[in-house]
C-alpha cells in the first residue's frame, strides 16, 4: 500500500505483472516486461508450460469476448465451447486460465479491480498513450533488473538478485551484474557474522545507510508474507531466524503453531505469535508465544507489545484477549499487568 501511495502521490500510473515481487509497478517500467511477454510461447517452468497446453485453446475465444464487451472479469465472461477443466491442471476455473495467459503474453492489461477482483481489457485500451513500448536490448534490461532488485532488497546476494523479476533468462542477469560492478555502479559487500557468500548493494544504499541515526527500537507483529521475512532462506542468513508458515503442513508437523507470526523489535526478530480469534466470544486466544533464547524484553518492549495486541484484537473484532503459554513462562503475567491497563 505504501508504494502504491507514493507512486500515485507523484502522479505516477502504475500497471501490474506477474514474475515482480510486487504487484504495482510504475508504468514507465512497462517495455521491460516486453520481452517476458514476447517469450510466451517458451515457457520458463513446467507449471506455465502445462497450464498453456492444458487452455491455450481458450485464448482466442476469451480474447474475442474482452474485444467485443471490454473491461470483463473472469466472473463476466461467458463460457465458452469444450471449456472444462482437464485433467491435472491447477485452474479450477478455466475463464480464468484463459484470461491469465492472454495477460501473460501482454495481449490484456488489469484495466481495475473490482471488490479485489482483476478487470481485464485489451492492452492498446489500458496503456497510456506516450508509454515507450521499445524492447530493450540484452544489456539495458540486464542493468534494469540488477537496479530494481537491488533498489527492493537493499542488500542482496547474487541469486536474490537473478530471481526478483523473472523477466528474462537468469544468466543475463548475472552478466549485468558483474558488468556494474566492474563500473563501480555496484558494490560488492560483505556482511559481519555472515558466513554467506558476497552481498551487492547500490552506492545510494550504502551512503544512505552511513547517514542513519539511531532511533528508539519500535515494535511490530508481521505478516508471513511481509517483504522483510517473505524470503526464508534471506531471513535466516540475515536474522538467524528460522521462519516457516506451519498451516500447509499436518498439525503433528508443526513446531511452532498454525498460523504464526514474527515479531519485529527494532532491528531484531525476537519472538513468534500464534494468535486465533475467537468471533463468537470476541476473543483474541494467544495460543503461544515465544521469545527467541538470546533476547530479554526490556520495559519498552513489553508496552509496546501489549499495545499491537491491544490492536491487533481491535483489529479482529474482539475486546477480550486471553494467553494460555508464552516462553518464557513469566511473561504471562507481565504482559496481563500491562493489558489489563488497555482493556
Amino acid at each position: 500500500p505504501e508504494m502504491l501511495h507514493e507512486l500515485q502521490a507523484k502522479d505516477r500510473r502504475v500497471f501490474e505483472y506477474w514474475g515482480h515481487a510486487q504487484s504495482y509497478l510504475p508504468i514507465s517500467d512497462y517495455r521491460f516486461y516486453r520481452p517476458r511477454m514476447e517469450g510466451f510461447f517458451s515457457p520458463y517452468s513446467k507449471w506455465s508450460k502445462q497450464v498453456l497446453e492444458n487452455y491455450g485453446h481458450l485464448m482466442d475465444p476469451v480474447m474475442n469476448q474482452i474485444r467485443d464487451r471490454r473491461s470483463l472479469s473472469s466472473k463476466e465472461l461467458e463460457p465458452v465451447k469444450s471449456m472444462k477443466t482437464r485433467p491435472g491442471a491447477w485452474y479450477g476455473n478455466p475463464n480464468r486460465a484463459a484470461l491469465e495467459l492472454l495477460f501473460l503474453r501482454g495481449d490484456l492489461m488489469i484495466s481495475e479491480r473490482r471488490k479485489f477482483a482483476r478487470v481485464y481489457d485489451l492492452t492498446e485500451r489500458v496503456l497510456p498513450n506516450g508509454i515507450d513500448t521499445s524492447t530493450p536490448d540484452n544489456d539495458e534490461l540486464g542493468r534494469f533488473l540488477v537496479r530494481r532488485a537491488l533498489e527492493a532488497h537493499g542488500v542482496a546476494v547474487e541469486h536474490e538478485i537473478r530471481e526478483y523479476i523473472d523477466a528474462h533468462d537468469k544468466d543475463l542477469t548475472s552478466a549485468a551484474l558483474r558488468q556494474l560492478v566492474e563500473a563501480g555502479e555496484v558494490l560488492r559487500l560483505q556482511v559481519e557474522r555472515n558466513d554467506s557468500p558476497d552481498y551487492f548493494a547500490l552506492p545510494s544504499t550504502v551512503e544512505k545507510s552511513a547517514r542513519l541515526r539511531k532511533t528508539s527500537p519500535r515494535v511490530a507483529i508481521l505478516s508471513p508474507f511481509d517483504n522483510l521475512i517473505i524470503h526464508r532462506d534471506r531471513t535466516r542468513r540475515l536474522f538467524d531466524f528460522d521462519y516457516a508458515l506451519e498451516c500447509y503442513v499436518t498439525p503433528k508437523k508443526r513446531k511452532y503453531g498454525y498460523f504464526v507470526l514474527p515479531i519485529l523489535y527494532g532491528e531484531e526478530l525476537v519472538g513468534r505469535l500464534d494468535p486465533k480469534a475467537d468471533r463468537k466470544k470476541k476473543t483474541l486466544v494467544i495460543q503461544s508465544l515465544l521469545l527467541e533464547p538470546d533476547f530479554k524484553p526490556d520495559d519498552s518492549f513489553l508496552l509496546q507489545f501489549s499495545g499491537k495486541l491491544y490492536q491487533f484484537a481491535r483489529f479482529n473484532g474482539c475486546g477480550k484477549i486471553v494467553i494460555k503459554k508464552t516462553t518464557p513462562a513469566g511473561l504471562k503475567n507481565e504482559l496481563k499487568a500491562q493489558l489489563k491497563k488497555l482493556l
